[in-house]
């Protein structure tokens, strides 16, 4: 697929609007990030080292992360083996949430190119 910087935004564009209008958590980018990062990369995550990867403080993962649970995308768990660390772990919601996102992503990719 070859897009240019344009096309690509009203790709982007079409698919926030899709989950805009939808009945689905709406994320911010950092959520979307840390939600992206979870879901992509082999775990374990931790708060320590999400906020290392995203190059973004403490507090703003556990922010982010607070309305993600809310939303049950994502949840944290003390780390058994370090009580310092908190793990953050997949959920079948988020699983189901970036499923449904890469649809969406994959249908409005197919419009764009017809």
């Amino acid at each position: 697929m070859d897009l240019k910087p344009l096309d690509a935004l009203k790709l982007w564009h079409d698919v926030v609007l899709d989950t805009v209008r939808r009945d689905v958590p709406d994320l911010s980018a950092r959520q979307l990030a840390i939600l992206l990062t979870v879901y992509l990369e082999p775990p374990p995550h931790t708060v320590r080292g999400l906020a290392s990867k995203l190059d973004v403080s403490k507090p703003a993962i556990t922010r982010a992360l607070d309305t993600m649970g809310q939303k049950d995308l994502l949840k944290r768990k003390r780390d058994d083996t370090d009580k310092r660390n908190v793990l953050v772990q997949r959920t079948v919601a988020g699983s189901v949430y970036l499923s449904e996102l890469s649809d969406t992503i994959i249908s409005k990719a197919k419009d764009h190119l017809a």
